[in-house]
C-alpha cells in the first residue's frame, strides 16, 4: 500500500488525527494580537483588511500563559488575532492539486470567536473546547497575501458558560487555576473538492464482525457518487466496501471476516495490554471523477459495565485511573507541544495506571491518539457551568454533543461523564429541573454514543448511571478500608449519605448491577523538597517528608486494594497543578517518589527483580 497515509502510525500526531489528508499548511507560530477591554475592536474596524494589531502572541498558548509571550493573567474578556497567509502556505495546503475549496481549522478557541479573511466574514462558533472549520474559498484573494482575523470574547465572570477548572476570580484559589481565553490548540489549513467529507465515524461491532460508519459530506452528493471504504491491518487489506451515496450522510456497515473466529479473533482487538489500531482509508469520488480520501483509523473493542464490573471485549477489568488535569505551568490547558502529550501518555503508563480520567477539560485530540496507540484508556468529562439556568443547559448541550461528536470513535474512550459532583446543578437533591436536565444530558449522551457507559453526575447524588462512583478524600486508610471492603459496605453506601456529606444516589433507578468505582481519592498535598509544603499549596490531607508521602499513599492504596466489590478506582492527581501540590509528580512531570515506587503501589505487585 505504497503512498498509503497511516493514521495509526503517525510518528507526531497532527491536529485531528482521525481525520487527515495529505495535504495541510499549519498556521501556528506568531500572530499579530491585541486586547480590546473597551470593545472598540469591530467599532474602529480591527477586522479589516487595512487595520494591524501593534503586538504579537504566540499561537496556540493563551494570553495568560508565559509560553504565549503575553503571560498577562488579569481580566480581559476580548482579544483579538492576525495572521498573514502566503499564497505559498494556501499552495501547500493543496490549492494547486485541483481542489477548489479552502478550509480553516481551528482546535479550540475560548469562548466565543468570529472570524474575518481579508477584511470578509466567514464564520464564527460558540464553545471553549470544540473545533470548528470554516470554509474561506470565497474569500481568498488570488495570488496575495491573506489576512486572517479573528476576535474571541471569553468572560471571565460568566459562570453560565461551561468553564471546567479555569477560575471566574481574577486570582486562582482552592482547586481552580488561571484562564484560558482565545486559541489553545492547533490551527491549520486544508484544500478540499466541491464535496468532502466533513466528518467519519467508525465504530466496531465485535460480535457483529463489522464495522459501522458514518460518513457525513459538506453537501448532498450528485448521483452516481460512490464511497470506497479500506480497513488495514499493517499492510494487509481485512475488509473493503464500496457503496453508492445517497444524500449528506452515508451509513452502513463493512464485514470484517477476522472478527467471525472467536477463536483467533483476540490478537487484532484493542486493549491496554494489546492496543491494535486499524487504519482506515475512505474515498468519496463523484461523477466527474474529483475525489476526496481521508485517512482515519479504529481499535476494535467493546466496553460495557454490569454485572457489577466494568468489561472490556466482554472480560472484567479493574480500572487503576488517575485524574488528570491537562495542564501546564507554562502553557496552561494547551499542550507545550505535541510531544508533551505523548510523554504525558508514557508518563500515565510508567506509573502503573491502565486508564485516566481528563477532569474538567475535553482534551487534545492528539492526546487521545496516543491514549489510542500505547493503550491508555480514557474518561471523558464536560467541563462545567456553575450555575443552573436555560442559557447554561443550552450551552452545556451544545458543547457536549460536539465533543462526543469528535470523540467517540477513539477507542480509548471508555466512558462519558457529563457532570461532576453536582457543579452547575447544585439543587440536583430538590430541583426537578435539575434532576430532568441531568437525566436528559445522559440519555443525550447514549443516544449519541450507545456503545459507552455514562455516569449521570459522578461522585454522589446519582441518578441514573451506568457506574456507581463515589468521590472520598478521608485520609484514614482504615476508615477506607471499611468503606469499601465488601458486598454489605457497598450497599450501605448506596443508600446513605456519602463521605463528602451527600447523598450517594437520589432515585431507585440506579441499576442493582452498576459496578462500583471509588472515581476521587487521595489528593495528599506534599511539597517537591524535603520541607513542609509551601505556605499557599492545598491539598486534601498533608505529608511533609518522602518517607510520609510514600507511608500514607501506600496505606491508601492497601486499603481500596482489600475490597472486594471495587471495579476501579481514581487517584487524585497525576500532577501538581498551581496551588493544588496534591500530585504524584510536580508541575514539571517529576514523579515525587521514584516510578517504580509509585508503580508498585498502584498495581499492587512487586516489581520484578
Amino acid at each position: 500500500m505504497a503512498g498509503t497515509l497511516r493514521a495509526s502510525a503517525l510518528t507526531i500526531a497532527r491536529p485531528r488525527p482521525q481525520l487527515l489528508r495529505e495535504d495541510w499548511a499549519e498556521l501556528d507560530g506568531t500572530w499579530g494580537f491585541a486586547y480590546d477591554d473597551a470593545e472598540v475592536g469591530e467599532r474602529e474596524g480591527w477586522h479589516t483588511a487595512g487595520h494591524r494589531l501593534a503586538g504579537t502572541i504566540a499561537v496556540p498558548y493563551p494570553p495568560e500563559s508565559p509560553a504565549s509571550g503575553v503571560g498577562d493573567d488579569r481580566f480581559h474578556d476580548v482579544v483579538w488575532y492576525q495572521r498573514e497567509v502566503s499564497w505559498e502556505d494556501v499552495l501547500e495546503a493543496g490549492f494547486s492539486s485541483g481542489r477548489p475549496r479552502v478550509l480553516l481549522h481551528f482546535g479550540a478557541v475560548d469562548y466565543r470567536a468570529s472570524v474575518w479573511l481579508n477584511g470578509i466574514p466567514v464564520g464564527s462558533h460558540e464553545g471553549g473546547h470544540t473545533p470548528f472549520t470554516l470554509d474561506i474559498t470565497t474569500a481568498i484573494v488570488d495570488g496575495g497575501v491573506q489576512l486572517i482575523t479573528v476576535r474571541a470574547e471569553d468572560r471571565a465572570a460568566d459562570v453560565e458558560q461551561p468553564r471546567g477548572k479555569q477560575d471566574w476570580q481574577e486570582d486562582a484559589h482552592i482547586i481552580w487555576y488561571r484562564r484560558t481565553t482565545g486559541i489553545w490548540q492547533p490551527v491549520w489549513l486544508e484544500a478540499t473538492p466541491e464535496v468532502f467529507v466533513e466528518q467519519l465515524h467508525l465504530t466496531p461491532d465485535v460480535p457483529g464482525a463489522a464495522v459501522a460508519f458514518e460518513v457525513n459530506l459538506n453537501r448532498p452528493s450528485a448521483p452516481g457518487t460512490r464511497c470506497r471504504i479500506r480497513l488495514l491491518l499493517g499492510d494487509e487489506t481485512i475488509a473493503e466496501l464500496t457503496t453508492a451515496v445517497s444524500g449528506q450522510r452515508h451509513v452502513g456497515q463493512i464485514t470484517v471476516p477476522r472478527l467471525r473466529n472467536g477463536q483467533d479473533r483476540d490478537r487484532i482487538l484493542w486493549s491496554p495490554d494489546s492496543p491494535v489500531l486499524v487504519d482506515a482509508t475512505v474515498t468519496v469520488e463523484t461523477p466527474g471523477g474529483d475525489a476526496d480520501t481521508v485517512y482515519s483509523y479504529l481499535g476494535l473493542r467493546s466496553v460495557d459495565a454490569r454485572d457489577g464490573s466494568f468489561l472490556l471485549n466482554d472480560r472484567p477489568v479493574v480500572l487503576r485511573s488517575v485524574l488528570s488535569q491537562g495542564y501546564w505551568p507554562q502553557s496552561h490547558l494547551a499542550a507545550p507541544d505535541e510531544r508533551a502529550l505523548l510523554h504525558e501518555v508514557e508518563l500515565i503508563l510508567s506509573l502503573g495506571f491502565n486508564s485516566a480520567r481528563v477532569h474538567q477539560k475535553i482534551e487534545d485530540p492528539r492526546f487521545l491518539y496516543w491514549a489510542d496507540r500505547l493503550g491508555l484508556m480514557l474518561w471523558a468529562e464536560a467541563p462545567a457551568a456553575y450555575v443552573f439556568s436555560a442559557t447554561a443547559v443550552e450551552r452545556l448541550t451544545s458543547e457536549w454533543m460536539r465533543a462526543v461528536d469528535r470523540d467517540r470513535s477513539h477507542p480509548s474512550v471508555i466512558t462519558w461523564v457529563p457532570l461532576n459532583e453536582s457543579w452547575g446543578v447544585q439543587d440536583i437533591a430538590h430541583s426537578p429541573a435539575q434532576r430532568a436536565f441531568a437525566r436528559g444530558l445522559a440519555d443525550l449522551t447514549r443516544a449519541l454514543d450507545p456503545t459507552r457507559p455514562v455516569i449521570t453526575n459522578d461522585g454522589w447524588e446519582h441518578l441514573e448511571s451506568d457506574i456507581f462512583s463515589v468521590h472520598d478524600y478521608d485520609a484514614d486508610p482504615e476508615t477506607v478500608r471499611s468503606r469499601y471492603l465488601d458486598g454489605a459496605a457497598r450497599d450501605a453506601l448506596r443508600h446513605g449519605i456519602g463521605p463528602c456529606g451527600r447523598a450517594m444516589v437520589l432515585t431507585d433507578a440506579l441499576r442493582d448491577d452498576a459496578p462500583l468505582m471509588l472515581t476521587e481519592f487521595g489528593g495528599i498535598e506534599f511539597a517537591a523538597g524535603s520541607g513542609p509544603a509551601a505556605e499557599d499549596s492545598w491539598g486534601y490531607s498533608t505529608a511533609d517528608t518522602h518517607e510520609q508521602f510514600e507511608d500514607r499513599l501506600r496505606s491508601l492504596y492497601r486499603a481500596v486494594q482489600a475490597s472486594t466489590v471495587l471495579a476501579g478506582t481514581c487517584y487524585t492527581q497525576l500532577t501538581d497543578t498551581m496551588q493544588e501540590a496534591n500530585g504524584l509528580c510536580t508541575e514539571d512531570r517529576t514523579p515525587k517518589l521514584a516510578a517504580h515506587t509509585i508503580r508498585e503501589i498502584v498495581t499492587g505487585a512487586a516489581e520484578p527483580s
